[in-house]
């Protein structure tokens, strides 16, 4: 939650390679979880090898529908792989292991979310590839945890969901658990996952020497339980899905209103106050007059907000609740998102020239940068999702030209 206002940034813009230029990263990550995190380092400038097997690449091209154009393109993998390069690698091929351990000599980071154990087989475990290049970061995402009575676990987002207790705290009841409707967990392991390489990368400018972080889904979902957390691990309560509203919170959440619905945040007893004198209710009515008192009364709260709206249609209440100073919204349907102004203004949308599709419109990255006068930095120019093997003869070449850990390998 935020209450805060924001300021308009400057028009001017200055262009960098972003802060991360000149790092390589080699991704042996598929599916959703390591390539998003990969996404995130090539959004802010690094160069992102994408190693993927030749019979069909990384898992998600095959997962639809929907599919696009002739070629029938993955949406699904658009969505998690712009800003890097592709290369086609048999890593049972004696051949295609050499590759792959060049370009581990010439990396910063090495990504991957293979279970347990597949890399030590390949005869690519991580001990012998930070042996070969000790500058080198590793990050890897397993499932549930590399160790522990569970460690070899397969993970998929939906399993660890329920698992990971957010199916339990998610839907209209404790009957009736529901998944978040993207994949969260892959997201929040990739999130974590990339933080954890810039922390890599950080500590290896004072030791000269690279590390191994690891992340799963499971430990990424844990760590957003938040209040959900505590309330179970200090207070010894479990906690429930009560649908679209907060347990903690009273009135926050979805009310109906003449032809619809809107969502309000009445998060302090401040704008309590304020919600009162906007609706003619009383602030002070007996087991209303406190947040745990609403808490506890949270159906008549329901009932009496409902109340006060189901005159009002839901454009015009939205805009009374901002002039009352009530934090407030609607519930925007994708499409809707993706055609609201303020969604183009934060550099949320991006267009890329796919060599297959033309120009296309994803979803942008969700950071922005600013100089210290306000002049927005331009990191870099984003390119499409690449083709399965679309940039493996570039990708040879340069490791011709190139010699391992120098600064021309890096260019």
């Amino acid at each position: 939650m935020t209450d805060q206002t924001s300021s308009t940034p400057t028009s001017s813009t200055s262009s960098t390679g972003g802060p991360l230029a000149g790092t390589v990263v080699v991704d042996l990550s598929r599916a959703l979880a390591g390539p998003h995190a990969t996404q995130m380092l090539g959004d802010q400038g690094a160069r992102v090898i994408k190693v993927e097997t030749p019979d069909g690449g990384d898992d998600t091209r095959s997962w639809g529908p929907p599919f696009v154009g002739d070629e029938h393109v993955s949406t699904y993998f658009l969505s998690t792989n712009r800003n890097k390069e592709s290369i086609t690698l048999d890593l049972k091929a004696e051949a295609d292991r050499e590759v792959l351990l060049q370009l581990v000599d010439r990396a910063d980071v090495l990504v991957e979310n293979y279970r347990t154990g597949v890399l030590e087989r390949l005869g690519l475990g991580i001990e012998s590839l930070t042996a070969r290049n000790p500058r080198l970061v590793v990050l890897s995402i397993t499932g549930f945890g590399h160790d522990g009575p569970e460690g070899g676990r397969a993970g998929y987002d939906q399993i660890a969901q329920g698992e990971a207790g957010l199916m339990s705290l998610t839907g209209s009841g404790p009957e009736d658990p529901q998944r978040v409707g993207v994949p969260i967990a892959d997201m929040l392991s990739g999130m974590y996952g990339a933080y954890g390489v810039l922390a890599a990368l950080h500590e290896r400018e004072r030791t000269g020497v690279g590390s191994v972080v690891r992340t799963s889904l499971l430990a990424a979902v844990v760590g957003v339980h938040a209040f959900q957390g505590t309330r179970w691990t200090v207070a010894g309560q479990v906690g429930q899905a009560q649908g679209n509203h907060h347990p903690s919170i009273a009135p926050y959440g979805l009310f109906r209103c003449r032809d619809g619905a809107v969502q309000i945040s009445v998060g302090s007893e401040g704008l309590w106050r304020k919600f009162c004198a906007g609706f003619d209710l009383d602030p002070a009515a007996e087991g209303l007059a406190t947040n745990p008192e609403r808490v506890g009364n949270h159906a008549r709260v329901v009932e009496l907000v409902e109340t006060a709206f189901a005159g009002t249609d839901a454009e015009p209440l939205l805009a009374r609740l901002a002039e009352v100073g009530i934090p407030a919204g609607k519930v925007r349907t994708i499409d809707e998102v993706y055609a609201w102004d303020q969604v183009h203004s934060q550099g949320l949308v991006v267009e890329v020239e796919h060599p297959q599709l033309g120009t296309i419109t994803t979803p942008g990255p969700p950071l922005r940068f600013f100089e210290g006068d306000g002049t927005e930095v331009t990191h870099r120019d984003h390119t499409a999702p690449p083709t399965l093997d679309q940039h493996g003869a570039s990708v040879r070449a340069w490791l011709e030209q190139t010699h391992p850990q120098s600064e021309e390998g890096r260019a």
